[in-house]
């Protein structure tokens, strides 16, 4: 991280529940592929998103999953929504949980995204059970 971006304590926490969302090899893979370009994204987001949002205590990490698989398939972000999926190990969200929130796609975001968002999702559900 250059000097002009010294990590705050809300990056602190972002980057420490980022880990314990994402993993420690999905968050490394993206941490040593920072360059000059997408070191303020990767800052950002990192502060941001999981700082901000993913720490706050007003909802489990599970109910933030939930909400999170719901809102990417439903915007047609499905490689993200894919990334959530595998990261309900650490959440504690379920396949039900997972099917749940995509049946609401369907109905407040349309069949289409939620047809293709389940597609992705019994992919990967299949090969996190073969892992």
């Amino acid at each position: 991280m250059s000097e002009k971006n010294k990590p705050s304590a809300r990056y602190e926490q972002g980057m420490a529940t980022r880990r314990e969302v994402l993993g420690d090899d999905y968050v490394n893979a993206r941490v040593s592929g920072t360059n000059t370009f997408n070191e303020p994204f990767q800052h950002l987001i990192t502060e941001a998103a999981w700082g901000h949002v993913w720490s706050r205590e007003n909802w489990s990490k599970r109910e933030r999953s939930m909400v999170t698989i719901a809102l990417l398939a439903a915007l047609g972000h499905y490689d993200e929504m894919v990334m959530h999926i595998k990261a309900t190990p650490n959440t504690g969200a379920t396949e039900d949980d997972i099917r749940e929130a995509l049946l609401h796609v369907a109905i407040y975001a349309g069949v289409p995204a939620a047809n293709h968002a389940i597609k992705l999702a019994s992919e990967a559900l299949k090969s996190m059970k073969e892992a």
